[in-house]
């Protein structure tokens, strides 16, 4: 390919037709007809020397060359758009764009309520979506700007990443009001529940994934105790709406079981082993750290999110 000669105009119709799949929808994002598409989409053929796209179904699929091709791209372009608008101020009253945050539901209950009551009042014209956190697929999620920004426990991140240290999460077991079994062993809410209980009663574990092992086991494992997991869910809700029509327990973060108890008539015991908090961080790509948008909305949401950290939990800097 001659590059002196090529067509940068051609990335745009190439980087629309890798996001949709289709000429006619590559045209609608890009304003031009579906002729025009299909003649510019012949040009990078003959200029890459490559098929690009093959027809599959009604759509295309690119070829292995072509998504080499798609995040490279469409990065560059993003830099390119980024460097000719220049640095442009940020007003949030009159701001319309979206924002997608990747969490559990955990952040269902306590970040959103909140985080709509401030947009609501301070940038009306913004959308914010939460969407279901794919366990070990953030990455890709950010990568591919299927999210702005991942809420998740701190672990070892790409160094393309950014991060915020958010809050400390700790554990605690929950029952639903009038146990039998914890109302016979004489435990109030509030008290730490025995050891011997938590190891006899059958637990509802949160795992997306459907595995049957997760942090509260390997804590039981140190003190050479298991417990019997007996139900998965893939949402905290389901978790403690299970918990409450029965007589399971779980093990869940605390700040969420504060929220949604008093509604579903749970109650909140200590454990009697410990399992290390889990620091919640936010993550996003280093592209859209300078981002003024972007940056005002992960203010926002740490403002909120902070407020959750446990005591005088000390966060890294």
């Amino acid at each position: 390919m001659n590059f002196a000669t090529f067509d940068l105009n051609l990335l745009r119709v190439l980087d629309a037709i890798l996001r949709e799949g289709s000429t006619v929808k590559a045209g609608e994002r890009l304003g031009m007809s579906q002729s025009a598409v299909s003649g510019a989409l012949a040009r990078l053929r003959l200029s890459l020397k490559d098929q690009l796209f093959v027809r599959q179904g009604q759509g295309l699929s690119p070829t292995d060359y072509a998504r080499s091709l798609a995040m490279p791209v469409h990065e560059e372009l993003d830099r390119l758009e980024q460097l000719l608008a220049g640095p442009a101020a940020f007003d949030p009253a009159a701001a319309s764009q979206t924002f997608k945050l990747a969490g559990s539901d955990f952040f269902a209950e306590c970040l959103m309520p909140e985080l709509a009551h401030a947009l609501q009042t301070r940038a009306p014209g913004m959308r914010v979506q939460l969407v279901d956190l794919v366990p070990q697929s953030y990455v890709t999620s950010l990568e591919r700007y299927e999210a702005d920004m991942a809420l998740i426990p701190d672990a070892g991140f790409p160094d393309w990443t950014d991060r915020k240290p958010l809050f400390w999460s700790s554990f605690t077991a929950i029952a639903r009001k009038g146990h039998p079994e914890i109302a016979k062993a004489q435990v109030s809410p509030g008290e730490v529940l025995p050891l011997d209980l938590i190891c006899t009663l059958g637990h509802v574990l949160f795992s997306p994934e459907g595995k049957l092992r997760a942090m509260g086991d390997d804590a039981l494992a140190r003190t050479g105790r298991e417990r019997k997991v007996v139900m998965t869910m893939p949402v905290f809700s389901g978790v403690c709406r299970a918990v409450s029509e029965s007589d399971l327990i779980a093990l869940v973060p605390r700040q969420f079981a504060e929220k949604v108890a008093p509604a579903l008539g749970l109650e909140l015991y200590p454990l009697p082993f410990p399992i290390d908090p889990a620091l919640i961080v936010g993550v996003w790509h280093k592209r859209s750290t300078a981002n003024a948008a972007h940056k005002w909305m992960r203010d926002l949401v740490a403002s909120i999110l902070l407020r959750l950290n446990e005591g005088e939990a000390r966060l890294p800097g």
